[in-house]
């Protein structure tokens, strides 16, 4: 297995990594102080919102990976957050709309090109407020009518909404 970072020193002791068979699997284990590393997967969220007229919210991404392409507002969640609390706030950080969540839609594994093995956790939310605008890392936000969406980004975005879409 890829790891997410390119860890080559123990971050308990400061020691070289190496690989061993442990537990099932070759894992990351300090040659020094016996520590194993795990190497886990980044927890990503997404959100489908729709307007009042039901067209679906986009965001052009601005950074990498798939700078320049559409995707559902989404981010990384970080440290002390729920996923609900992650959503939300990616949804006012890309987009500048506030939200109210639905429903969690799915979880999806995937790799990616630069973070490694990540986690989508894409739920459906009702925009309550804001004014539309792109932020954070978005180049443009705007919502499509739903037989003209651009194509998507990334996989787990595209079976999301059309798993929403054909409910």
């Amino acid at each position: 297995m890829k790891s997410n970072l390119s860890i080559k020193f123990c971050p308990y002791c400061g020691y070289k990594l190496a690989r061993k068979m442990l537990e099932g699997r070759k894992r990351l284990f300090c040659l020094k102080c016996g520590k194993i590393y795990y190497e886990n997967p980044i927890p990503v969220v997404a959100v489908i919102a729709r307007d009042n007229q039901g067209r679906i919210l986009l965001i052009k991404r601005g950074v990498e990976p798939c700078k320049g392409e559409w995707a559902l507002p989404s981010g990384f969640m970080e440290i002390e957050e729920t996923p609900d609390q992650a959503v939300l706030r990616e949804l006012v950080e890309e987009t500048g709309l506030e939200g109210k969540l639905r429903k969690l839609i799915g979880v999806y594994s995937n790799k990616s090109k630069v973070h490694g093995y990540i986690v989508t956790i894409i739920y459906e939310a009702e925009i309550i407020g804001g004014n539309l605008c792109a932020g954070d890392d978005a180049e443009e936000a705007k919502f499509f009518n739903f037989n003209q969406l651009p194509s998507l980004a990334f996989q787990s975005h595209d079976e999301a909404l059309k798993k929403v879409l054909h409910e």
